[in-house]
């Protein structure tokens, strides 16, 4: 499998987010197709660490793309999110879950298994080692809301492959809701 170029990142958040389904995440042994993401822009978006522009915290999101962007949340998890569009202008799509055979079904359960910390924060995954694969892999996608944001940017905003098992368990809760609202309108 072929490597993701920092062009591929260089793009869209949204779109980023939406390709990144069936690509396949490494780091170390280990490995994991993508089965769920999260898009977040940067000034424009008030559920994005880049909402208030550069801080120590979200600085990598405004540095060049296809870096990793993981930060400690809830004081206790790592979060795993890919920079996205061109350096200067913040994005980064968070990986949500993967299909592997460990526990990854939700972005914490994801770092722990797969030995994911703030040392690799800012380690560019467009090399050998923890990077993403290229993938054949063309998943029918589905979208809802951002999970656990209260402001919020009135788009669907998360992606995940369509009937996944390995989807989060929070995110099928929110996929239900979502489309019973979705069809009252």
């Amino acid at each position: 499998m072929k490597l993701l170029s920092k062009s591929f990142f260089a793009r869209n958040t949204e779109q980023v987010a939406r390709e990144l389904l069936g690509k396949i995440l490494v780091h170390k042994n280990f490995r994991g197709k993508i089965v769920e993401t999260e898009a977040y822009f940067g000034t424009g978006d008030p559920a994005s660490h880049a909402f208030k522009g550069p801080t120590h915290r979200s600085k990598v999101m405004f540095g060049p793309p296809g870096r990793a962007y993981v930060y400690f949340t809830y004081g206790m998890h790592w979060m795993l999110n890919v920079v996205t569009e061109t350096d200067g202008k913040p994005g980064a799509v968070l990986i949500r879950a993967l299909e592997s055979g460990l526990n990854t079904n939700g972005p914490a359960k994801l770092t722990k298994a797969f030995g994911i910390t703030g040392k690799l924060n800012g380690i560019e995954l467009t090399k050998r080692g923890f990077c993403i694969l290229d993938s054949k892999d063309k998943p029918e996608i589905a979208s809802s809301k951002r999970i656990g944001v209260s402001k919020d940017l009135n788009r669907n905003l998360r992606f995940y492959i369509k009937g996944n098992s390995f989807v989060s368990k929070n995110g099928s809760r929110f996929k239900v809701a979502d489309e019973a609202t979705r069809n009252k309108v």
